[in-house]
């Protein structure tokens, strides 16, 4: 990982079409923090979060410009191989996507595609990420049984075990808890400043007091626009722009 910035945004606009819907961002992700993407509905914070990964590739219309450097290396160049930048990135969306097999190996999968194939090493990579997602004693029993039948908020660290087990560098979360219960929802959190230690954490939350509760760093978008960015604390205590202080008492939404 680079460093103190495993991400540096510079000069990032996207256009759906002829709508831009971010504009002209220039930003240092902290390593080894969780940075929370906050902001309105539709002010970009998802297309910001998917710019990371080269989500934005799968959607037709898209123009993307500037650069978007990780470990120093812009993922937007012309010869960069995009599997190789997403196995950096552990992606949870808002609603858990498990796949139709088995709990096992749905957290085997990607360890399998990169070449593991020992069951003994398999069987121990499972059970480390399974604990680590804070999932094994609840399934350790039933291993083989369909992911399917968890419940949403095990399904949702189901897929962080997933996640975390192709080593990546970097958590992303689409509003990771957005279709959870409260208590799932507090499973993830806990998980998540856990994992920080030894992962940068980039999340998008439309739940202010989750915010507050999570992050280290905040990025606040309007309309597209970066409009403020800094440590937790200082942003929430002392808003340097109006329009975010509006936001955090919520005269905007």
């Amino acid at each position: 990982m680079n460093g103190e910035t495993p991400i540096s945004i510079r000069n990032l606009s996207v256009y759906y079409g002829r709508r831009a819907a971010l504009k002209n961002i220039s930003l240092d992700i902290p390593a080894r923090k969780i940075t929370a993407i906050i902001g309105p509905s539709g002010c970009g914070k998802t297309t910001l979060l998917k710019s990371l990964n080269r989500l934005l590739d799968t959607v037709d219309g898209v123009r993307v410009e500037g650069e978007v450097l990780v470990d120093g290396e812009d993922i937007y160049g012309p010869r960069i191989e995009v599997t190789r930048i997403r196995k950096k990135m552990g992606l949870l969306s808002q609603k858990p996507q498990v796949l139709p097999m088995s709990i096992y190996d749905n957290v085997a999968y990607g360890p399998r595609i990169h070449g593991l194939r020992a069951r003994a090493e398999l069987d121990r990579t499972v059970e480390h990420y399974l604990k680590v997602a804070g999932l094994w004693e609840e399934v350790r029993g039933r291993l083989q049984h369909p992911a399917s039948e968890l419940s949403v908020g095990q399904q949702q660290r189901l897929c962080l075990a997933r996640g975390l087990a192709v080593e990546p560098e970097i958590i992303l979360g689409d509003e990771p808890t957005s279709a959870l219960d409260p208590q799932s929802s507090q499973n993830v959190e806990r998980r998540l400043m856990e994992l920080k230690k030894d992962y940068t954490v980039v999340a998008v939350t439309h739940i202010l007091r989750q915010a507050r509760r999570i992050a280290d760093y905040i990025v606040f978008l309007y309309l597209g626009e970066l409009v403020e960015h800094g440590p937790a604390a200082e942003v929430f205590a002392d808003p340097r722009d109006p329009r975010t202080r509006a936001y955090l008492t919520g005269e905007i939404s």
